[in-house]
């Protein structure tokens, strides 16, 4: 949810010269560049998939090929089709079958490669479905359109988030709860949990909530934390790990889980165990991209969208 609230601020800020400026030709320009990168990451995820499963590319396809038409829209349409489609997702759980194509030992989801299988994984019970999970790309968009290195709009955007995360957690622990005292039937019991949840399967409006509210709190966080330590030498190897973020991504899957499961250690582990093979991965990943930094300009995968997608790359 943070990454996905991220890359709706990035959006934002990518177009913010021409939207200000109110030129139509800039505005088609820079929907035009979201809309060929949102196809390149659509056919990139797809083609992941097989190695990845649990693949947000193909979704973040999606959420900026949308997002790319609400460029020039008034911050409470963002708004306000964040809510629409939170709530939407929670009117559709009722007549579709949210389990429809899993099989919830393995995490296999079956017909995915139909046209229905993949229409229904993309828009409703996939790992990231567009419903409702593009709301955090247009609150993020929201977002991106605020002074972030003012002070006092961070802390008015604070006073939103972090009570909404407290809020929803609180509310789904409460309700979770007495669902559980009253002894319901063993169906109806556990469809209450899952609706009154705050995981990300199924995206609830409390998971909503509480996940965005924690997104926002996380991005604000960082602006003030890079604003406060512009200057320092430790900042600089974050600023290149996150200009690799699409490199990364990959790598940790490829590269990081590939390794643990060549030496049969990626299933079973302990917590502690997880925690320390992110954080190698991690400082070998900051490592990775502050050396690359030194002479390239872009990441490796960076550098193919960028080719892929703008056929006459600007400067800058």
């Amino acid at each position: 949810a943070t990454f996905v609230v991220l890359a709706g601020v990035g959006i934002s800020l990518l177009s913010r010269r021409s939207r200000e400026s109110g030129a139509l030709v800039a505005v088609a320009r820079d929907r035009g560049t979201l809309i060929r990168r949102a196809v390149f990451l659509f056919l990139f995820g797809l083609a992941y998939t097989p190695v990845w499963p649990g693949d947000i590319l193909h979704f973040y396809g999606v959420y900026i090929c949308v997002a790319a038409f609400f460029l020039t829209a008034p911050t409470p349409r963002l708004l306000g089709g964040a809510s629409v489609l939170v709530l939407l997702f929670m009117v559709l759980l009722f007549p579709l079958n949210y389990e429809t194509g899993w099989d919830w030992d393995t995490l296999n989801y079956e017909g995915f490669w139909t046209p229905s299988g993949m229409l229904r994984h993309l828009l409703f019970n996939g790992f990231h479905p567009v419903v409702p999970w593009l709301a955090f790309m247009l609150v993020g968009m929201a977002l991106g359109r605020l002074d972030l290195s003012d002070a006092d709009i961070r802390t008015r955007v604070l006073r939103w988030s972090v009570p909404a995360v407290v809020l929803a957690e609180s509310a789904s622990w409460g309700l979770r709860r007495w669902i559980v005292a009253a002894a319901l039937p063993a169906q109806n019991e556990a469809d209450l949990l899952a609706a009154l949840g705050t995981d990300p399967m199924p995206p609830v409006l409390l998971y909503m909530v509480a996940a965005g509210g924690a997104a926002v709190t996380v991005v604000v966080a960082c602006v003030w934390l890079g604003n406060r330590y512009r200057d320092s030498v430790w900042i600089e190897p974050l600023v290149a790990t996150g200009q690799m973020a699409l490199t990364l991504y990959v790598a940790h899957v490829v590269i990081g889980m590939g390794a643990l499961e060549a030496a049969g250690v990626l299933e079973d582990r302990s917590l502690s165990f997880a925690l320390l093979a992110a954080g190698i991965f991690c400082a070998a990943g900051a490592i990775f991209a502050t050396t690359w930094r030194l002479r390239f300009r872009r990441g490796p995968l960076e550098w193919v969208m960028r080719v892929a997608t703008d056929p006459r790359p600007r400067s800058g």
